[in-house]
């Protein structure tokens, strides 16, 4: 078998995508979106018809033009998702608004619409994961949501202090960044030996699989950000990954065996802890890695997100 077959046996493989083809040709179990990928998916003329009908459901829905604006992002990422669900036998991941990261109330309100407009498709909620950042906000948003039975992927994560306190919330998924993080150290420390377990990012994933699973917690971890196959090796047997098209693609070339590097039973150095608001704001000071990453990504989701109502609002 070539990895990704490999891959699959130990793992749960998530498309990273908006792309309906890549999902179709790697049949992946769920599927990942974000503002960057639907900005993507949206210049892409096979798409063209789901736009117009993103446009029309909101000249139908919104009020004012602002409003509409809105109904229009969030109904296409919608029709995206309900094309995606299609194709796999799982979930499918659709983000709120990066700009209400900050705005624990706003972001449930946005979950809710998400997912009213999922139903009235005929797509029920467990088939439906709203994507958030992981801040304090965003995490409390992600504690109400989970009690009313959506569950939620808590993306953006970059400390093992944003992993606890999603697990101390009861959040169905988290999303820990492996590229990201390691781009962050290359950039301070480019002559580094960052491959396979020397690679900050698939240390920092391995630390918080391993605590849920000496802990106890039901939190799916789910490794994301990849810049490079060796990553994904070098995770082999985490909960779930997602994983872009070209590196499944890697993946599904490479014949050699692939060994499992994470499994349930695994020790744990860190024990059990919880964190309030000041104790959790504190460690993501003392996390400059963290905080950068998490800034950075909210504020460029936030501009993909503009463009995409740029490209939308275009008659």
């Amino acid at each position: 078998m070539d990895q990704l077959q490999q891959l699959k046996q130990m793992t749960t493989v998530v498309a990273d995508t908006g792309d309906i083809d890549a999902i179709r040709q790697f049949q992946p179990v769920d599927a990942t979106t974000n503002p960057s990928l639907l900005l993507k998916a949206a210049q892409d003329p096979k798409y063209t018809e789901l736009l117009q009908e993103a446009r029309d459901w909101a000249s139908q829905h919104g009020g004012d033009p602002h409003s509409r604006l809105e109904s229009m992002t969030d109904r296409f990422g919608v029709l995206i998702g309900r094309e995606i669900t299609q194709l796999i036998p799982g979930r499918i991941s659709t983000e709120v608004d990066a700009r209400l990261s900050f705005d624990t109330q706003a972001t449930i309100n946005k979950a809710h619409q998400l997912i009213e407009q999922y139903e009235a498709l005929g797509i029920g909620r467990d088939r439906v994961l709203i994507k958030i950042a992981s801040t304090w906000e965003g995490i409390e948003a992600g504690r109400q949501l989970e009690q009313e039975g959506i569950n939620c992927n808590l993306t953006l994560l970059f400390s093992f202090a944003q992993a606890q306190a999603c697990a101390e919330a009861g959040i169905y998924l988290i999303s820990p960044f492996v590229g990201r993080i390691l781009d962050w150290h290359k950039q301070r420390q480019p002559d580094a030996d960052f491959s396979f377990d020397k690679d900050p990012g698939v240390q920092s994933v391995s630390r918080i699989y391993r605590y849920y699973k000496a802990h106890n917690y039901d939190t799916v971890v789910m490794g994301a950000s990849f810049r490079n196959t060796g990553e994904i090796q070098a995770l082999a047997g985490c909960d779930r990954l997602t994983i872009s098209p070209a590196l499944m693609q890697a993946l599904a070339e490479d014949q050699r065996p692939l060994e499992q590097q994470l499994a349930d039973g695994m020790a744990s150095t860190d024990a059990k802890s919880s964190l309030n608001e000041s104790a959790f704001r504190w460690a993501m000071n003392e996390d400059v890695m963290a905080q950068e990453k998490l800034a950075e990504g909210i504020r460029n989701f936030a501009a993909d997100q503009i463009k995409l109502e740029q490209l939308l609002a275009q008659a």
